[in-house]
């Protein structure tokens, strides 16, 4: 009889500890789980900051060696007249493989520029370029849209230094358009990135270009707001 009434006992203990244990076992793997994300995301996020710099670094480098130089000297009547004659239609491998993604459209500074993605050598060459590492245009964080600050007044952003807090900067996407206002404009060294910080929040535009235009040193940002 002992030994029964120890078994029914163990039971009936074992019976009420199943559900705690079940529950415990559960909040564990719960835990592993939330833990193991968040260090995957963690990582994701090192791994996203790691190319972030690479691709600034990048940037840093094209412009701190091309743009100011890149434009040929104008051709007078006769030499328009033969490079006519010898093709009518742009170099080859002038043009972008893909098509841009946006319109930068700046009022103020009469300016309109078409915006490929990647900012590579090529792209930057005769457009705008949207930072790949960065948000996407239009969306919630901070997107990144760099070019050269070339000698001729007026193209490409030879004129960014204008902006000021208030100014408004439109992107004309495929669908729609994201209308920003300048809330702050900024000279930075080349290596920082801090001006490509993400946000949760905001849909923050960040324009970037070399300063000064000749043997450029650092770089001049104009960040917007949309609104």
């Amino acid at each position: 009889m002992r030994i029964w009434s120890y078994l029914l006992m163990t039971a009936g203990v074992c019976l009420i500890l199943l559900p705690k244990a079940m529950e415990w076992q559960a909040d564990y793997l719960e835990s592993s789980l939330l833990a193991s994300t968040e260090q995957s995301f963690a990582t994701a996020e090192a791994a996203a900051d790691r190319r972030m710099e690479a691709e600034n670094e990048r940037l840093s480098s094209l412009l701190s060696s091309g743009g100011e130089d890149d434009e040929p000297e104008p051709l007078g009547p006769a030499e328009q007249h033969n490079q006519a004659e010898a093709s009518s239609g742009p170099p080859a491998g002038s043009v972008p493989d893909e098509p841009a993604i946006a319109v930068l459209s700046i009022e103020k500074l009469a300016l309109r520029l078409p915006v490929l993605e990647g900012a590579t050598e090529k792209n930057m060459r005769f457009a705008a370029a949207h930072m790949t590492e960065t948000s996407p245009l239009g969306e919630t964080g901070n997107a990144a849209i760099a070019a050269h600050r070339v000698k001729t007044k007026g193209r490409l952003f030879n004129r960014l230094n204008e902006l000021e807090a208030g100014d408004t900067i439109v992107v004309e996407l495929q669908e729609r358009k994201a209308t920003y206002t300048v809330f702050r404009t900024l000279r930075v060294e080349p290596t920082d990135i801090s001006v490509l910080k993400r946000s949760d929040k905001e849909r923050i535009l960040t324009l970037i270009t070399c300063d000064p235009i000749v043997n450029p040193t650092h770089r001049l940002i104009v960040q917007a707001k949309q609104d």
